[in-house]
């Protein structure tokens, strides 16, 4: 008898198609005060969507769904990976502060409108941060959190 553990079943992020993929969108209205809500984003084509379509939809989200009132005063700019499906986690509750380079998806100087966001690394059950970019540069400079 052996005590090697053998799965069987794939991992549940990877049974979903790219094409009908489920996102988390994180919206940050306030990084010091942690204001945050996720709102989860279903049968969205990853490898037929831009970074820029995106974030045009959850604007248009933001409009027209009443939960989300609270945070229609904020002009989001920016989207970038928060984590991946399975991966590590940052220990930063509010955003990740690394890899900006690779994970900003679209903001003031990435149009993101050449690649898709398969292309870009996300996959199914990615979570991805919805913010104003010069309230998370200043944010990145300070990291000071408010009650």
């Amino acid at each position: 008898m052996s005590n090697e553990i053998i799965i069987d079943e794939p991992l549940t992020s990877n049974v979903r198609p790219a094409s009908d993929s489920l996102i988390t969108i994180r919206i940050i209205k306030s990084f010091p005060y942690r204001n945050v809500k996720n709102y989860i984003v279903k049968d969205i084509d990853l490898k037929g969507t831009t970074p820029k379509q995106l974030l045009q939809n959850i604007k248009d989200i933001i409009s027209t769904i009443g939960a989300l009132r609270p945070y229609r005063n904020i002009e989001y700019d920016s989207i970038k990976i928060y984590t991946q499906a399975h991966g590590t986690k940052s220990m930063h509750l509010v955003i990740n502060f690394e890899n900006d380079e690779e994970w900003v998806l679209v903001n003031k100087e990435v149009n993101g409108d050449e690649k898709s966001l398969w292309d870009l690394g996300v996959r199914n059950e990615t979570e991805l941060s919805l913010f104003h970019w010069d309230d998370y540069v200043a944010y990145k400079e300070n990291p000071e959190e408010k009650w």
